[in-house]
């Protein structure tokens, strides 16, 4: 029986190859992460002129747009690699396997910080977690002091803080299939919420409630979706210099010249405070491969060759040029070494 199992696999594997190979694109897709999509284009482009194949194509679909894409099935009308600013879910680790995804090669590549930026011509401003909760959260703390939970009332910084400014809170940022939402509201948001003992205490008795009150974002107006296009929120920053944008420190590190990032208790969001962990808002980015695709699209394994070369990803490459904060060496040498003999997860401590 064992045998006759194996034998069936084989066959599968084969049939499924060669259906691959009949159709096979003979170019790279690649979605997800606006955050990480700088520098997955970067290596796309290098690849392109270095390797002899076809210049991979990434698309900017969000990580949780791009996970469903990339989780849809095996075959060439699928992703061959999907970008996460964030870890992949168990549940969509699930969705994989049910889909017939079952050898997903897993790279952490570096790390992000998550900014609160708004126009250079306004005043940097300093703000706690606790601020950031209170300002953006869908239900807070009862102004009264007792501990119970009401509508979000604040209407300006001020109103949370006396000493911010008295503009209209507005903020601008990404929506929910975005994993620099998921890691803003894990980050920012529950780090301000956990502040609250009342409410920290939830976690051990009703986790899901906790969640619920800590990620939950307000609908009134005072937090805006503006999609997964990071230009259009600089683009209404300049012209409202009261309001504030979240996204990723790499685009605000190229956008350095109509933008400045809001200091976190006491940290301005830079290369070294996000590297060395005192900058509070920062979180890892990944890229996550199909395994059956390797060999038959043509140019997978050499682009996680160069994506994991230390021209690409070390501490003086190019990708920290455009404002990736890279592992530590020791992190690197082993990442890179399981990626590129195409080791898989297992997704047990998922």
């Amino acid at each position: 029986m064992i045998k006759q199992n194996v034998i069936k696999a084989a066959l599968a594997g084969t049939v499924l190859a060669t259906a691959m190979a009949a159709n096979a694109r003979d170019y790279i897709s690649i979605v997800g992460s606006s955050t990480v999509y700088p520098f997955s284009t970067v290596v796309a482009e290098r690849l392109g002129r270095t390797a002899g194949v076809p210049t991979p194509t990434v698309e900017s679909t969000g990580t949780g747009g791009g996970m469903k894409l990339f989780c849809d099935g095996v075959g060439s009308s699928t992703a061959d690699i999907t970008n996460a600013s964030r870890r992949i879910k168990a549940s969509e680790f699930e969705m994989c396997k049910s889909n017939g995804v079952t050898e997903i090669i897993e790279v952490l590549v570096g790390y992000d910080g998550i900014v609160l930026a708004n126009s250079n011509k306004s005043d940097r401003i300093n703000l706690s977690r606790k601020d950031i909760f209170l300002a953006l959260a869908k239900q807070v703390p009862n102004p009264d002091g007792s501990e119970t939970l009401v509508d979000n009332p604040y209407k300006t910084w001020k109103d949370l803080n006396p000493a911010l400014p008295a503009a209209n809170i507005e903020v601008l940022g990404p929506p929910p299939t975005s994993g620099t939402r998921d890691a803003f509201a894990e980050l920012a948001l529950e780090g301000g919420c956990k502040s609250f003992g009342f409410i920290k205490a939830m976690k051990k008795t009703d986790k899901n409630q906790y969640k619920t009150i800590c990620h939950t974002v307000r609908e009134d107006g005072a937090y805006v979706e503006a999609g997964e296009n990071d230009n259009l929120i600089v683009q209404k920053l300049e012209k409202n210099p009261d309001s504030f944008g979240v996204f990723g420190f790499s685009f605000l590190d190229q956008n350095s010249d109509k933008v400045q990032g809001s200091m976190i208790e006491g940290f301005e969001p830079t290369f070294e405070s996000i590297a060395d962990k005192s900058y509070s808002v920062s979180r890892p980015l990944y890229f996550y491969v199909k395994k059956a695709h390797v060999g038959v699209v043509p140019g997978i394994q050499e682009y996680i060759n160069e994506f994991t070369s230390n021209k690409a990803w070390g501490d003086e490459g190019y990708l920290s040029e455009k404002g990736m904060i890279p592992l530590a060496a020791d992190v690197r040498q082993d990442i890179g070494g399981s990626a590129r003999n195409l080791q898989v997860m297992n997704g047990e401590d998922l």
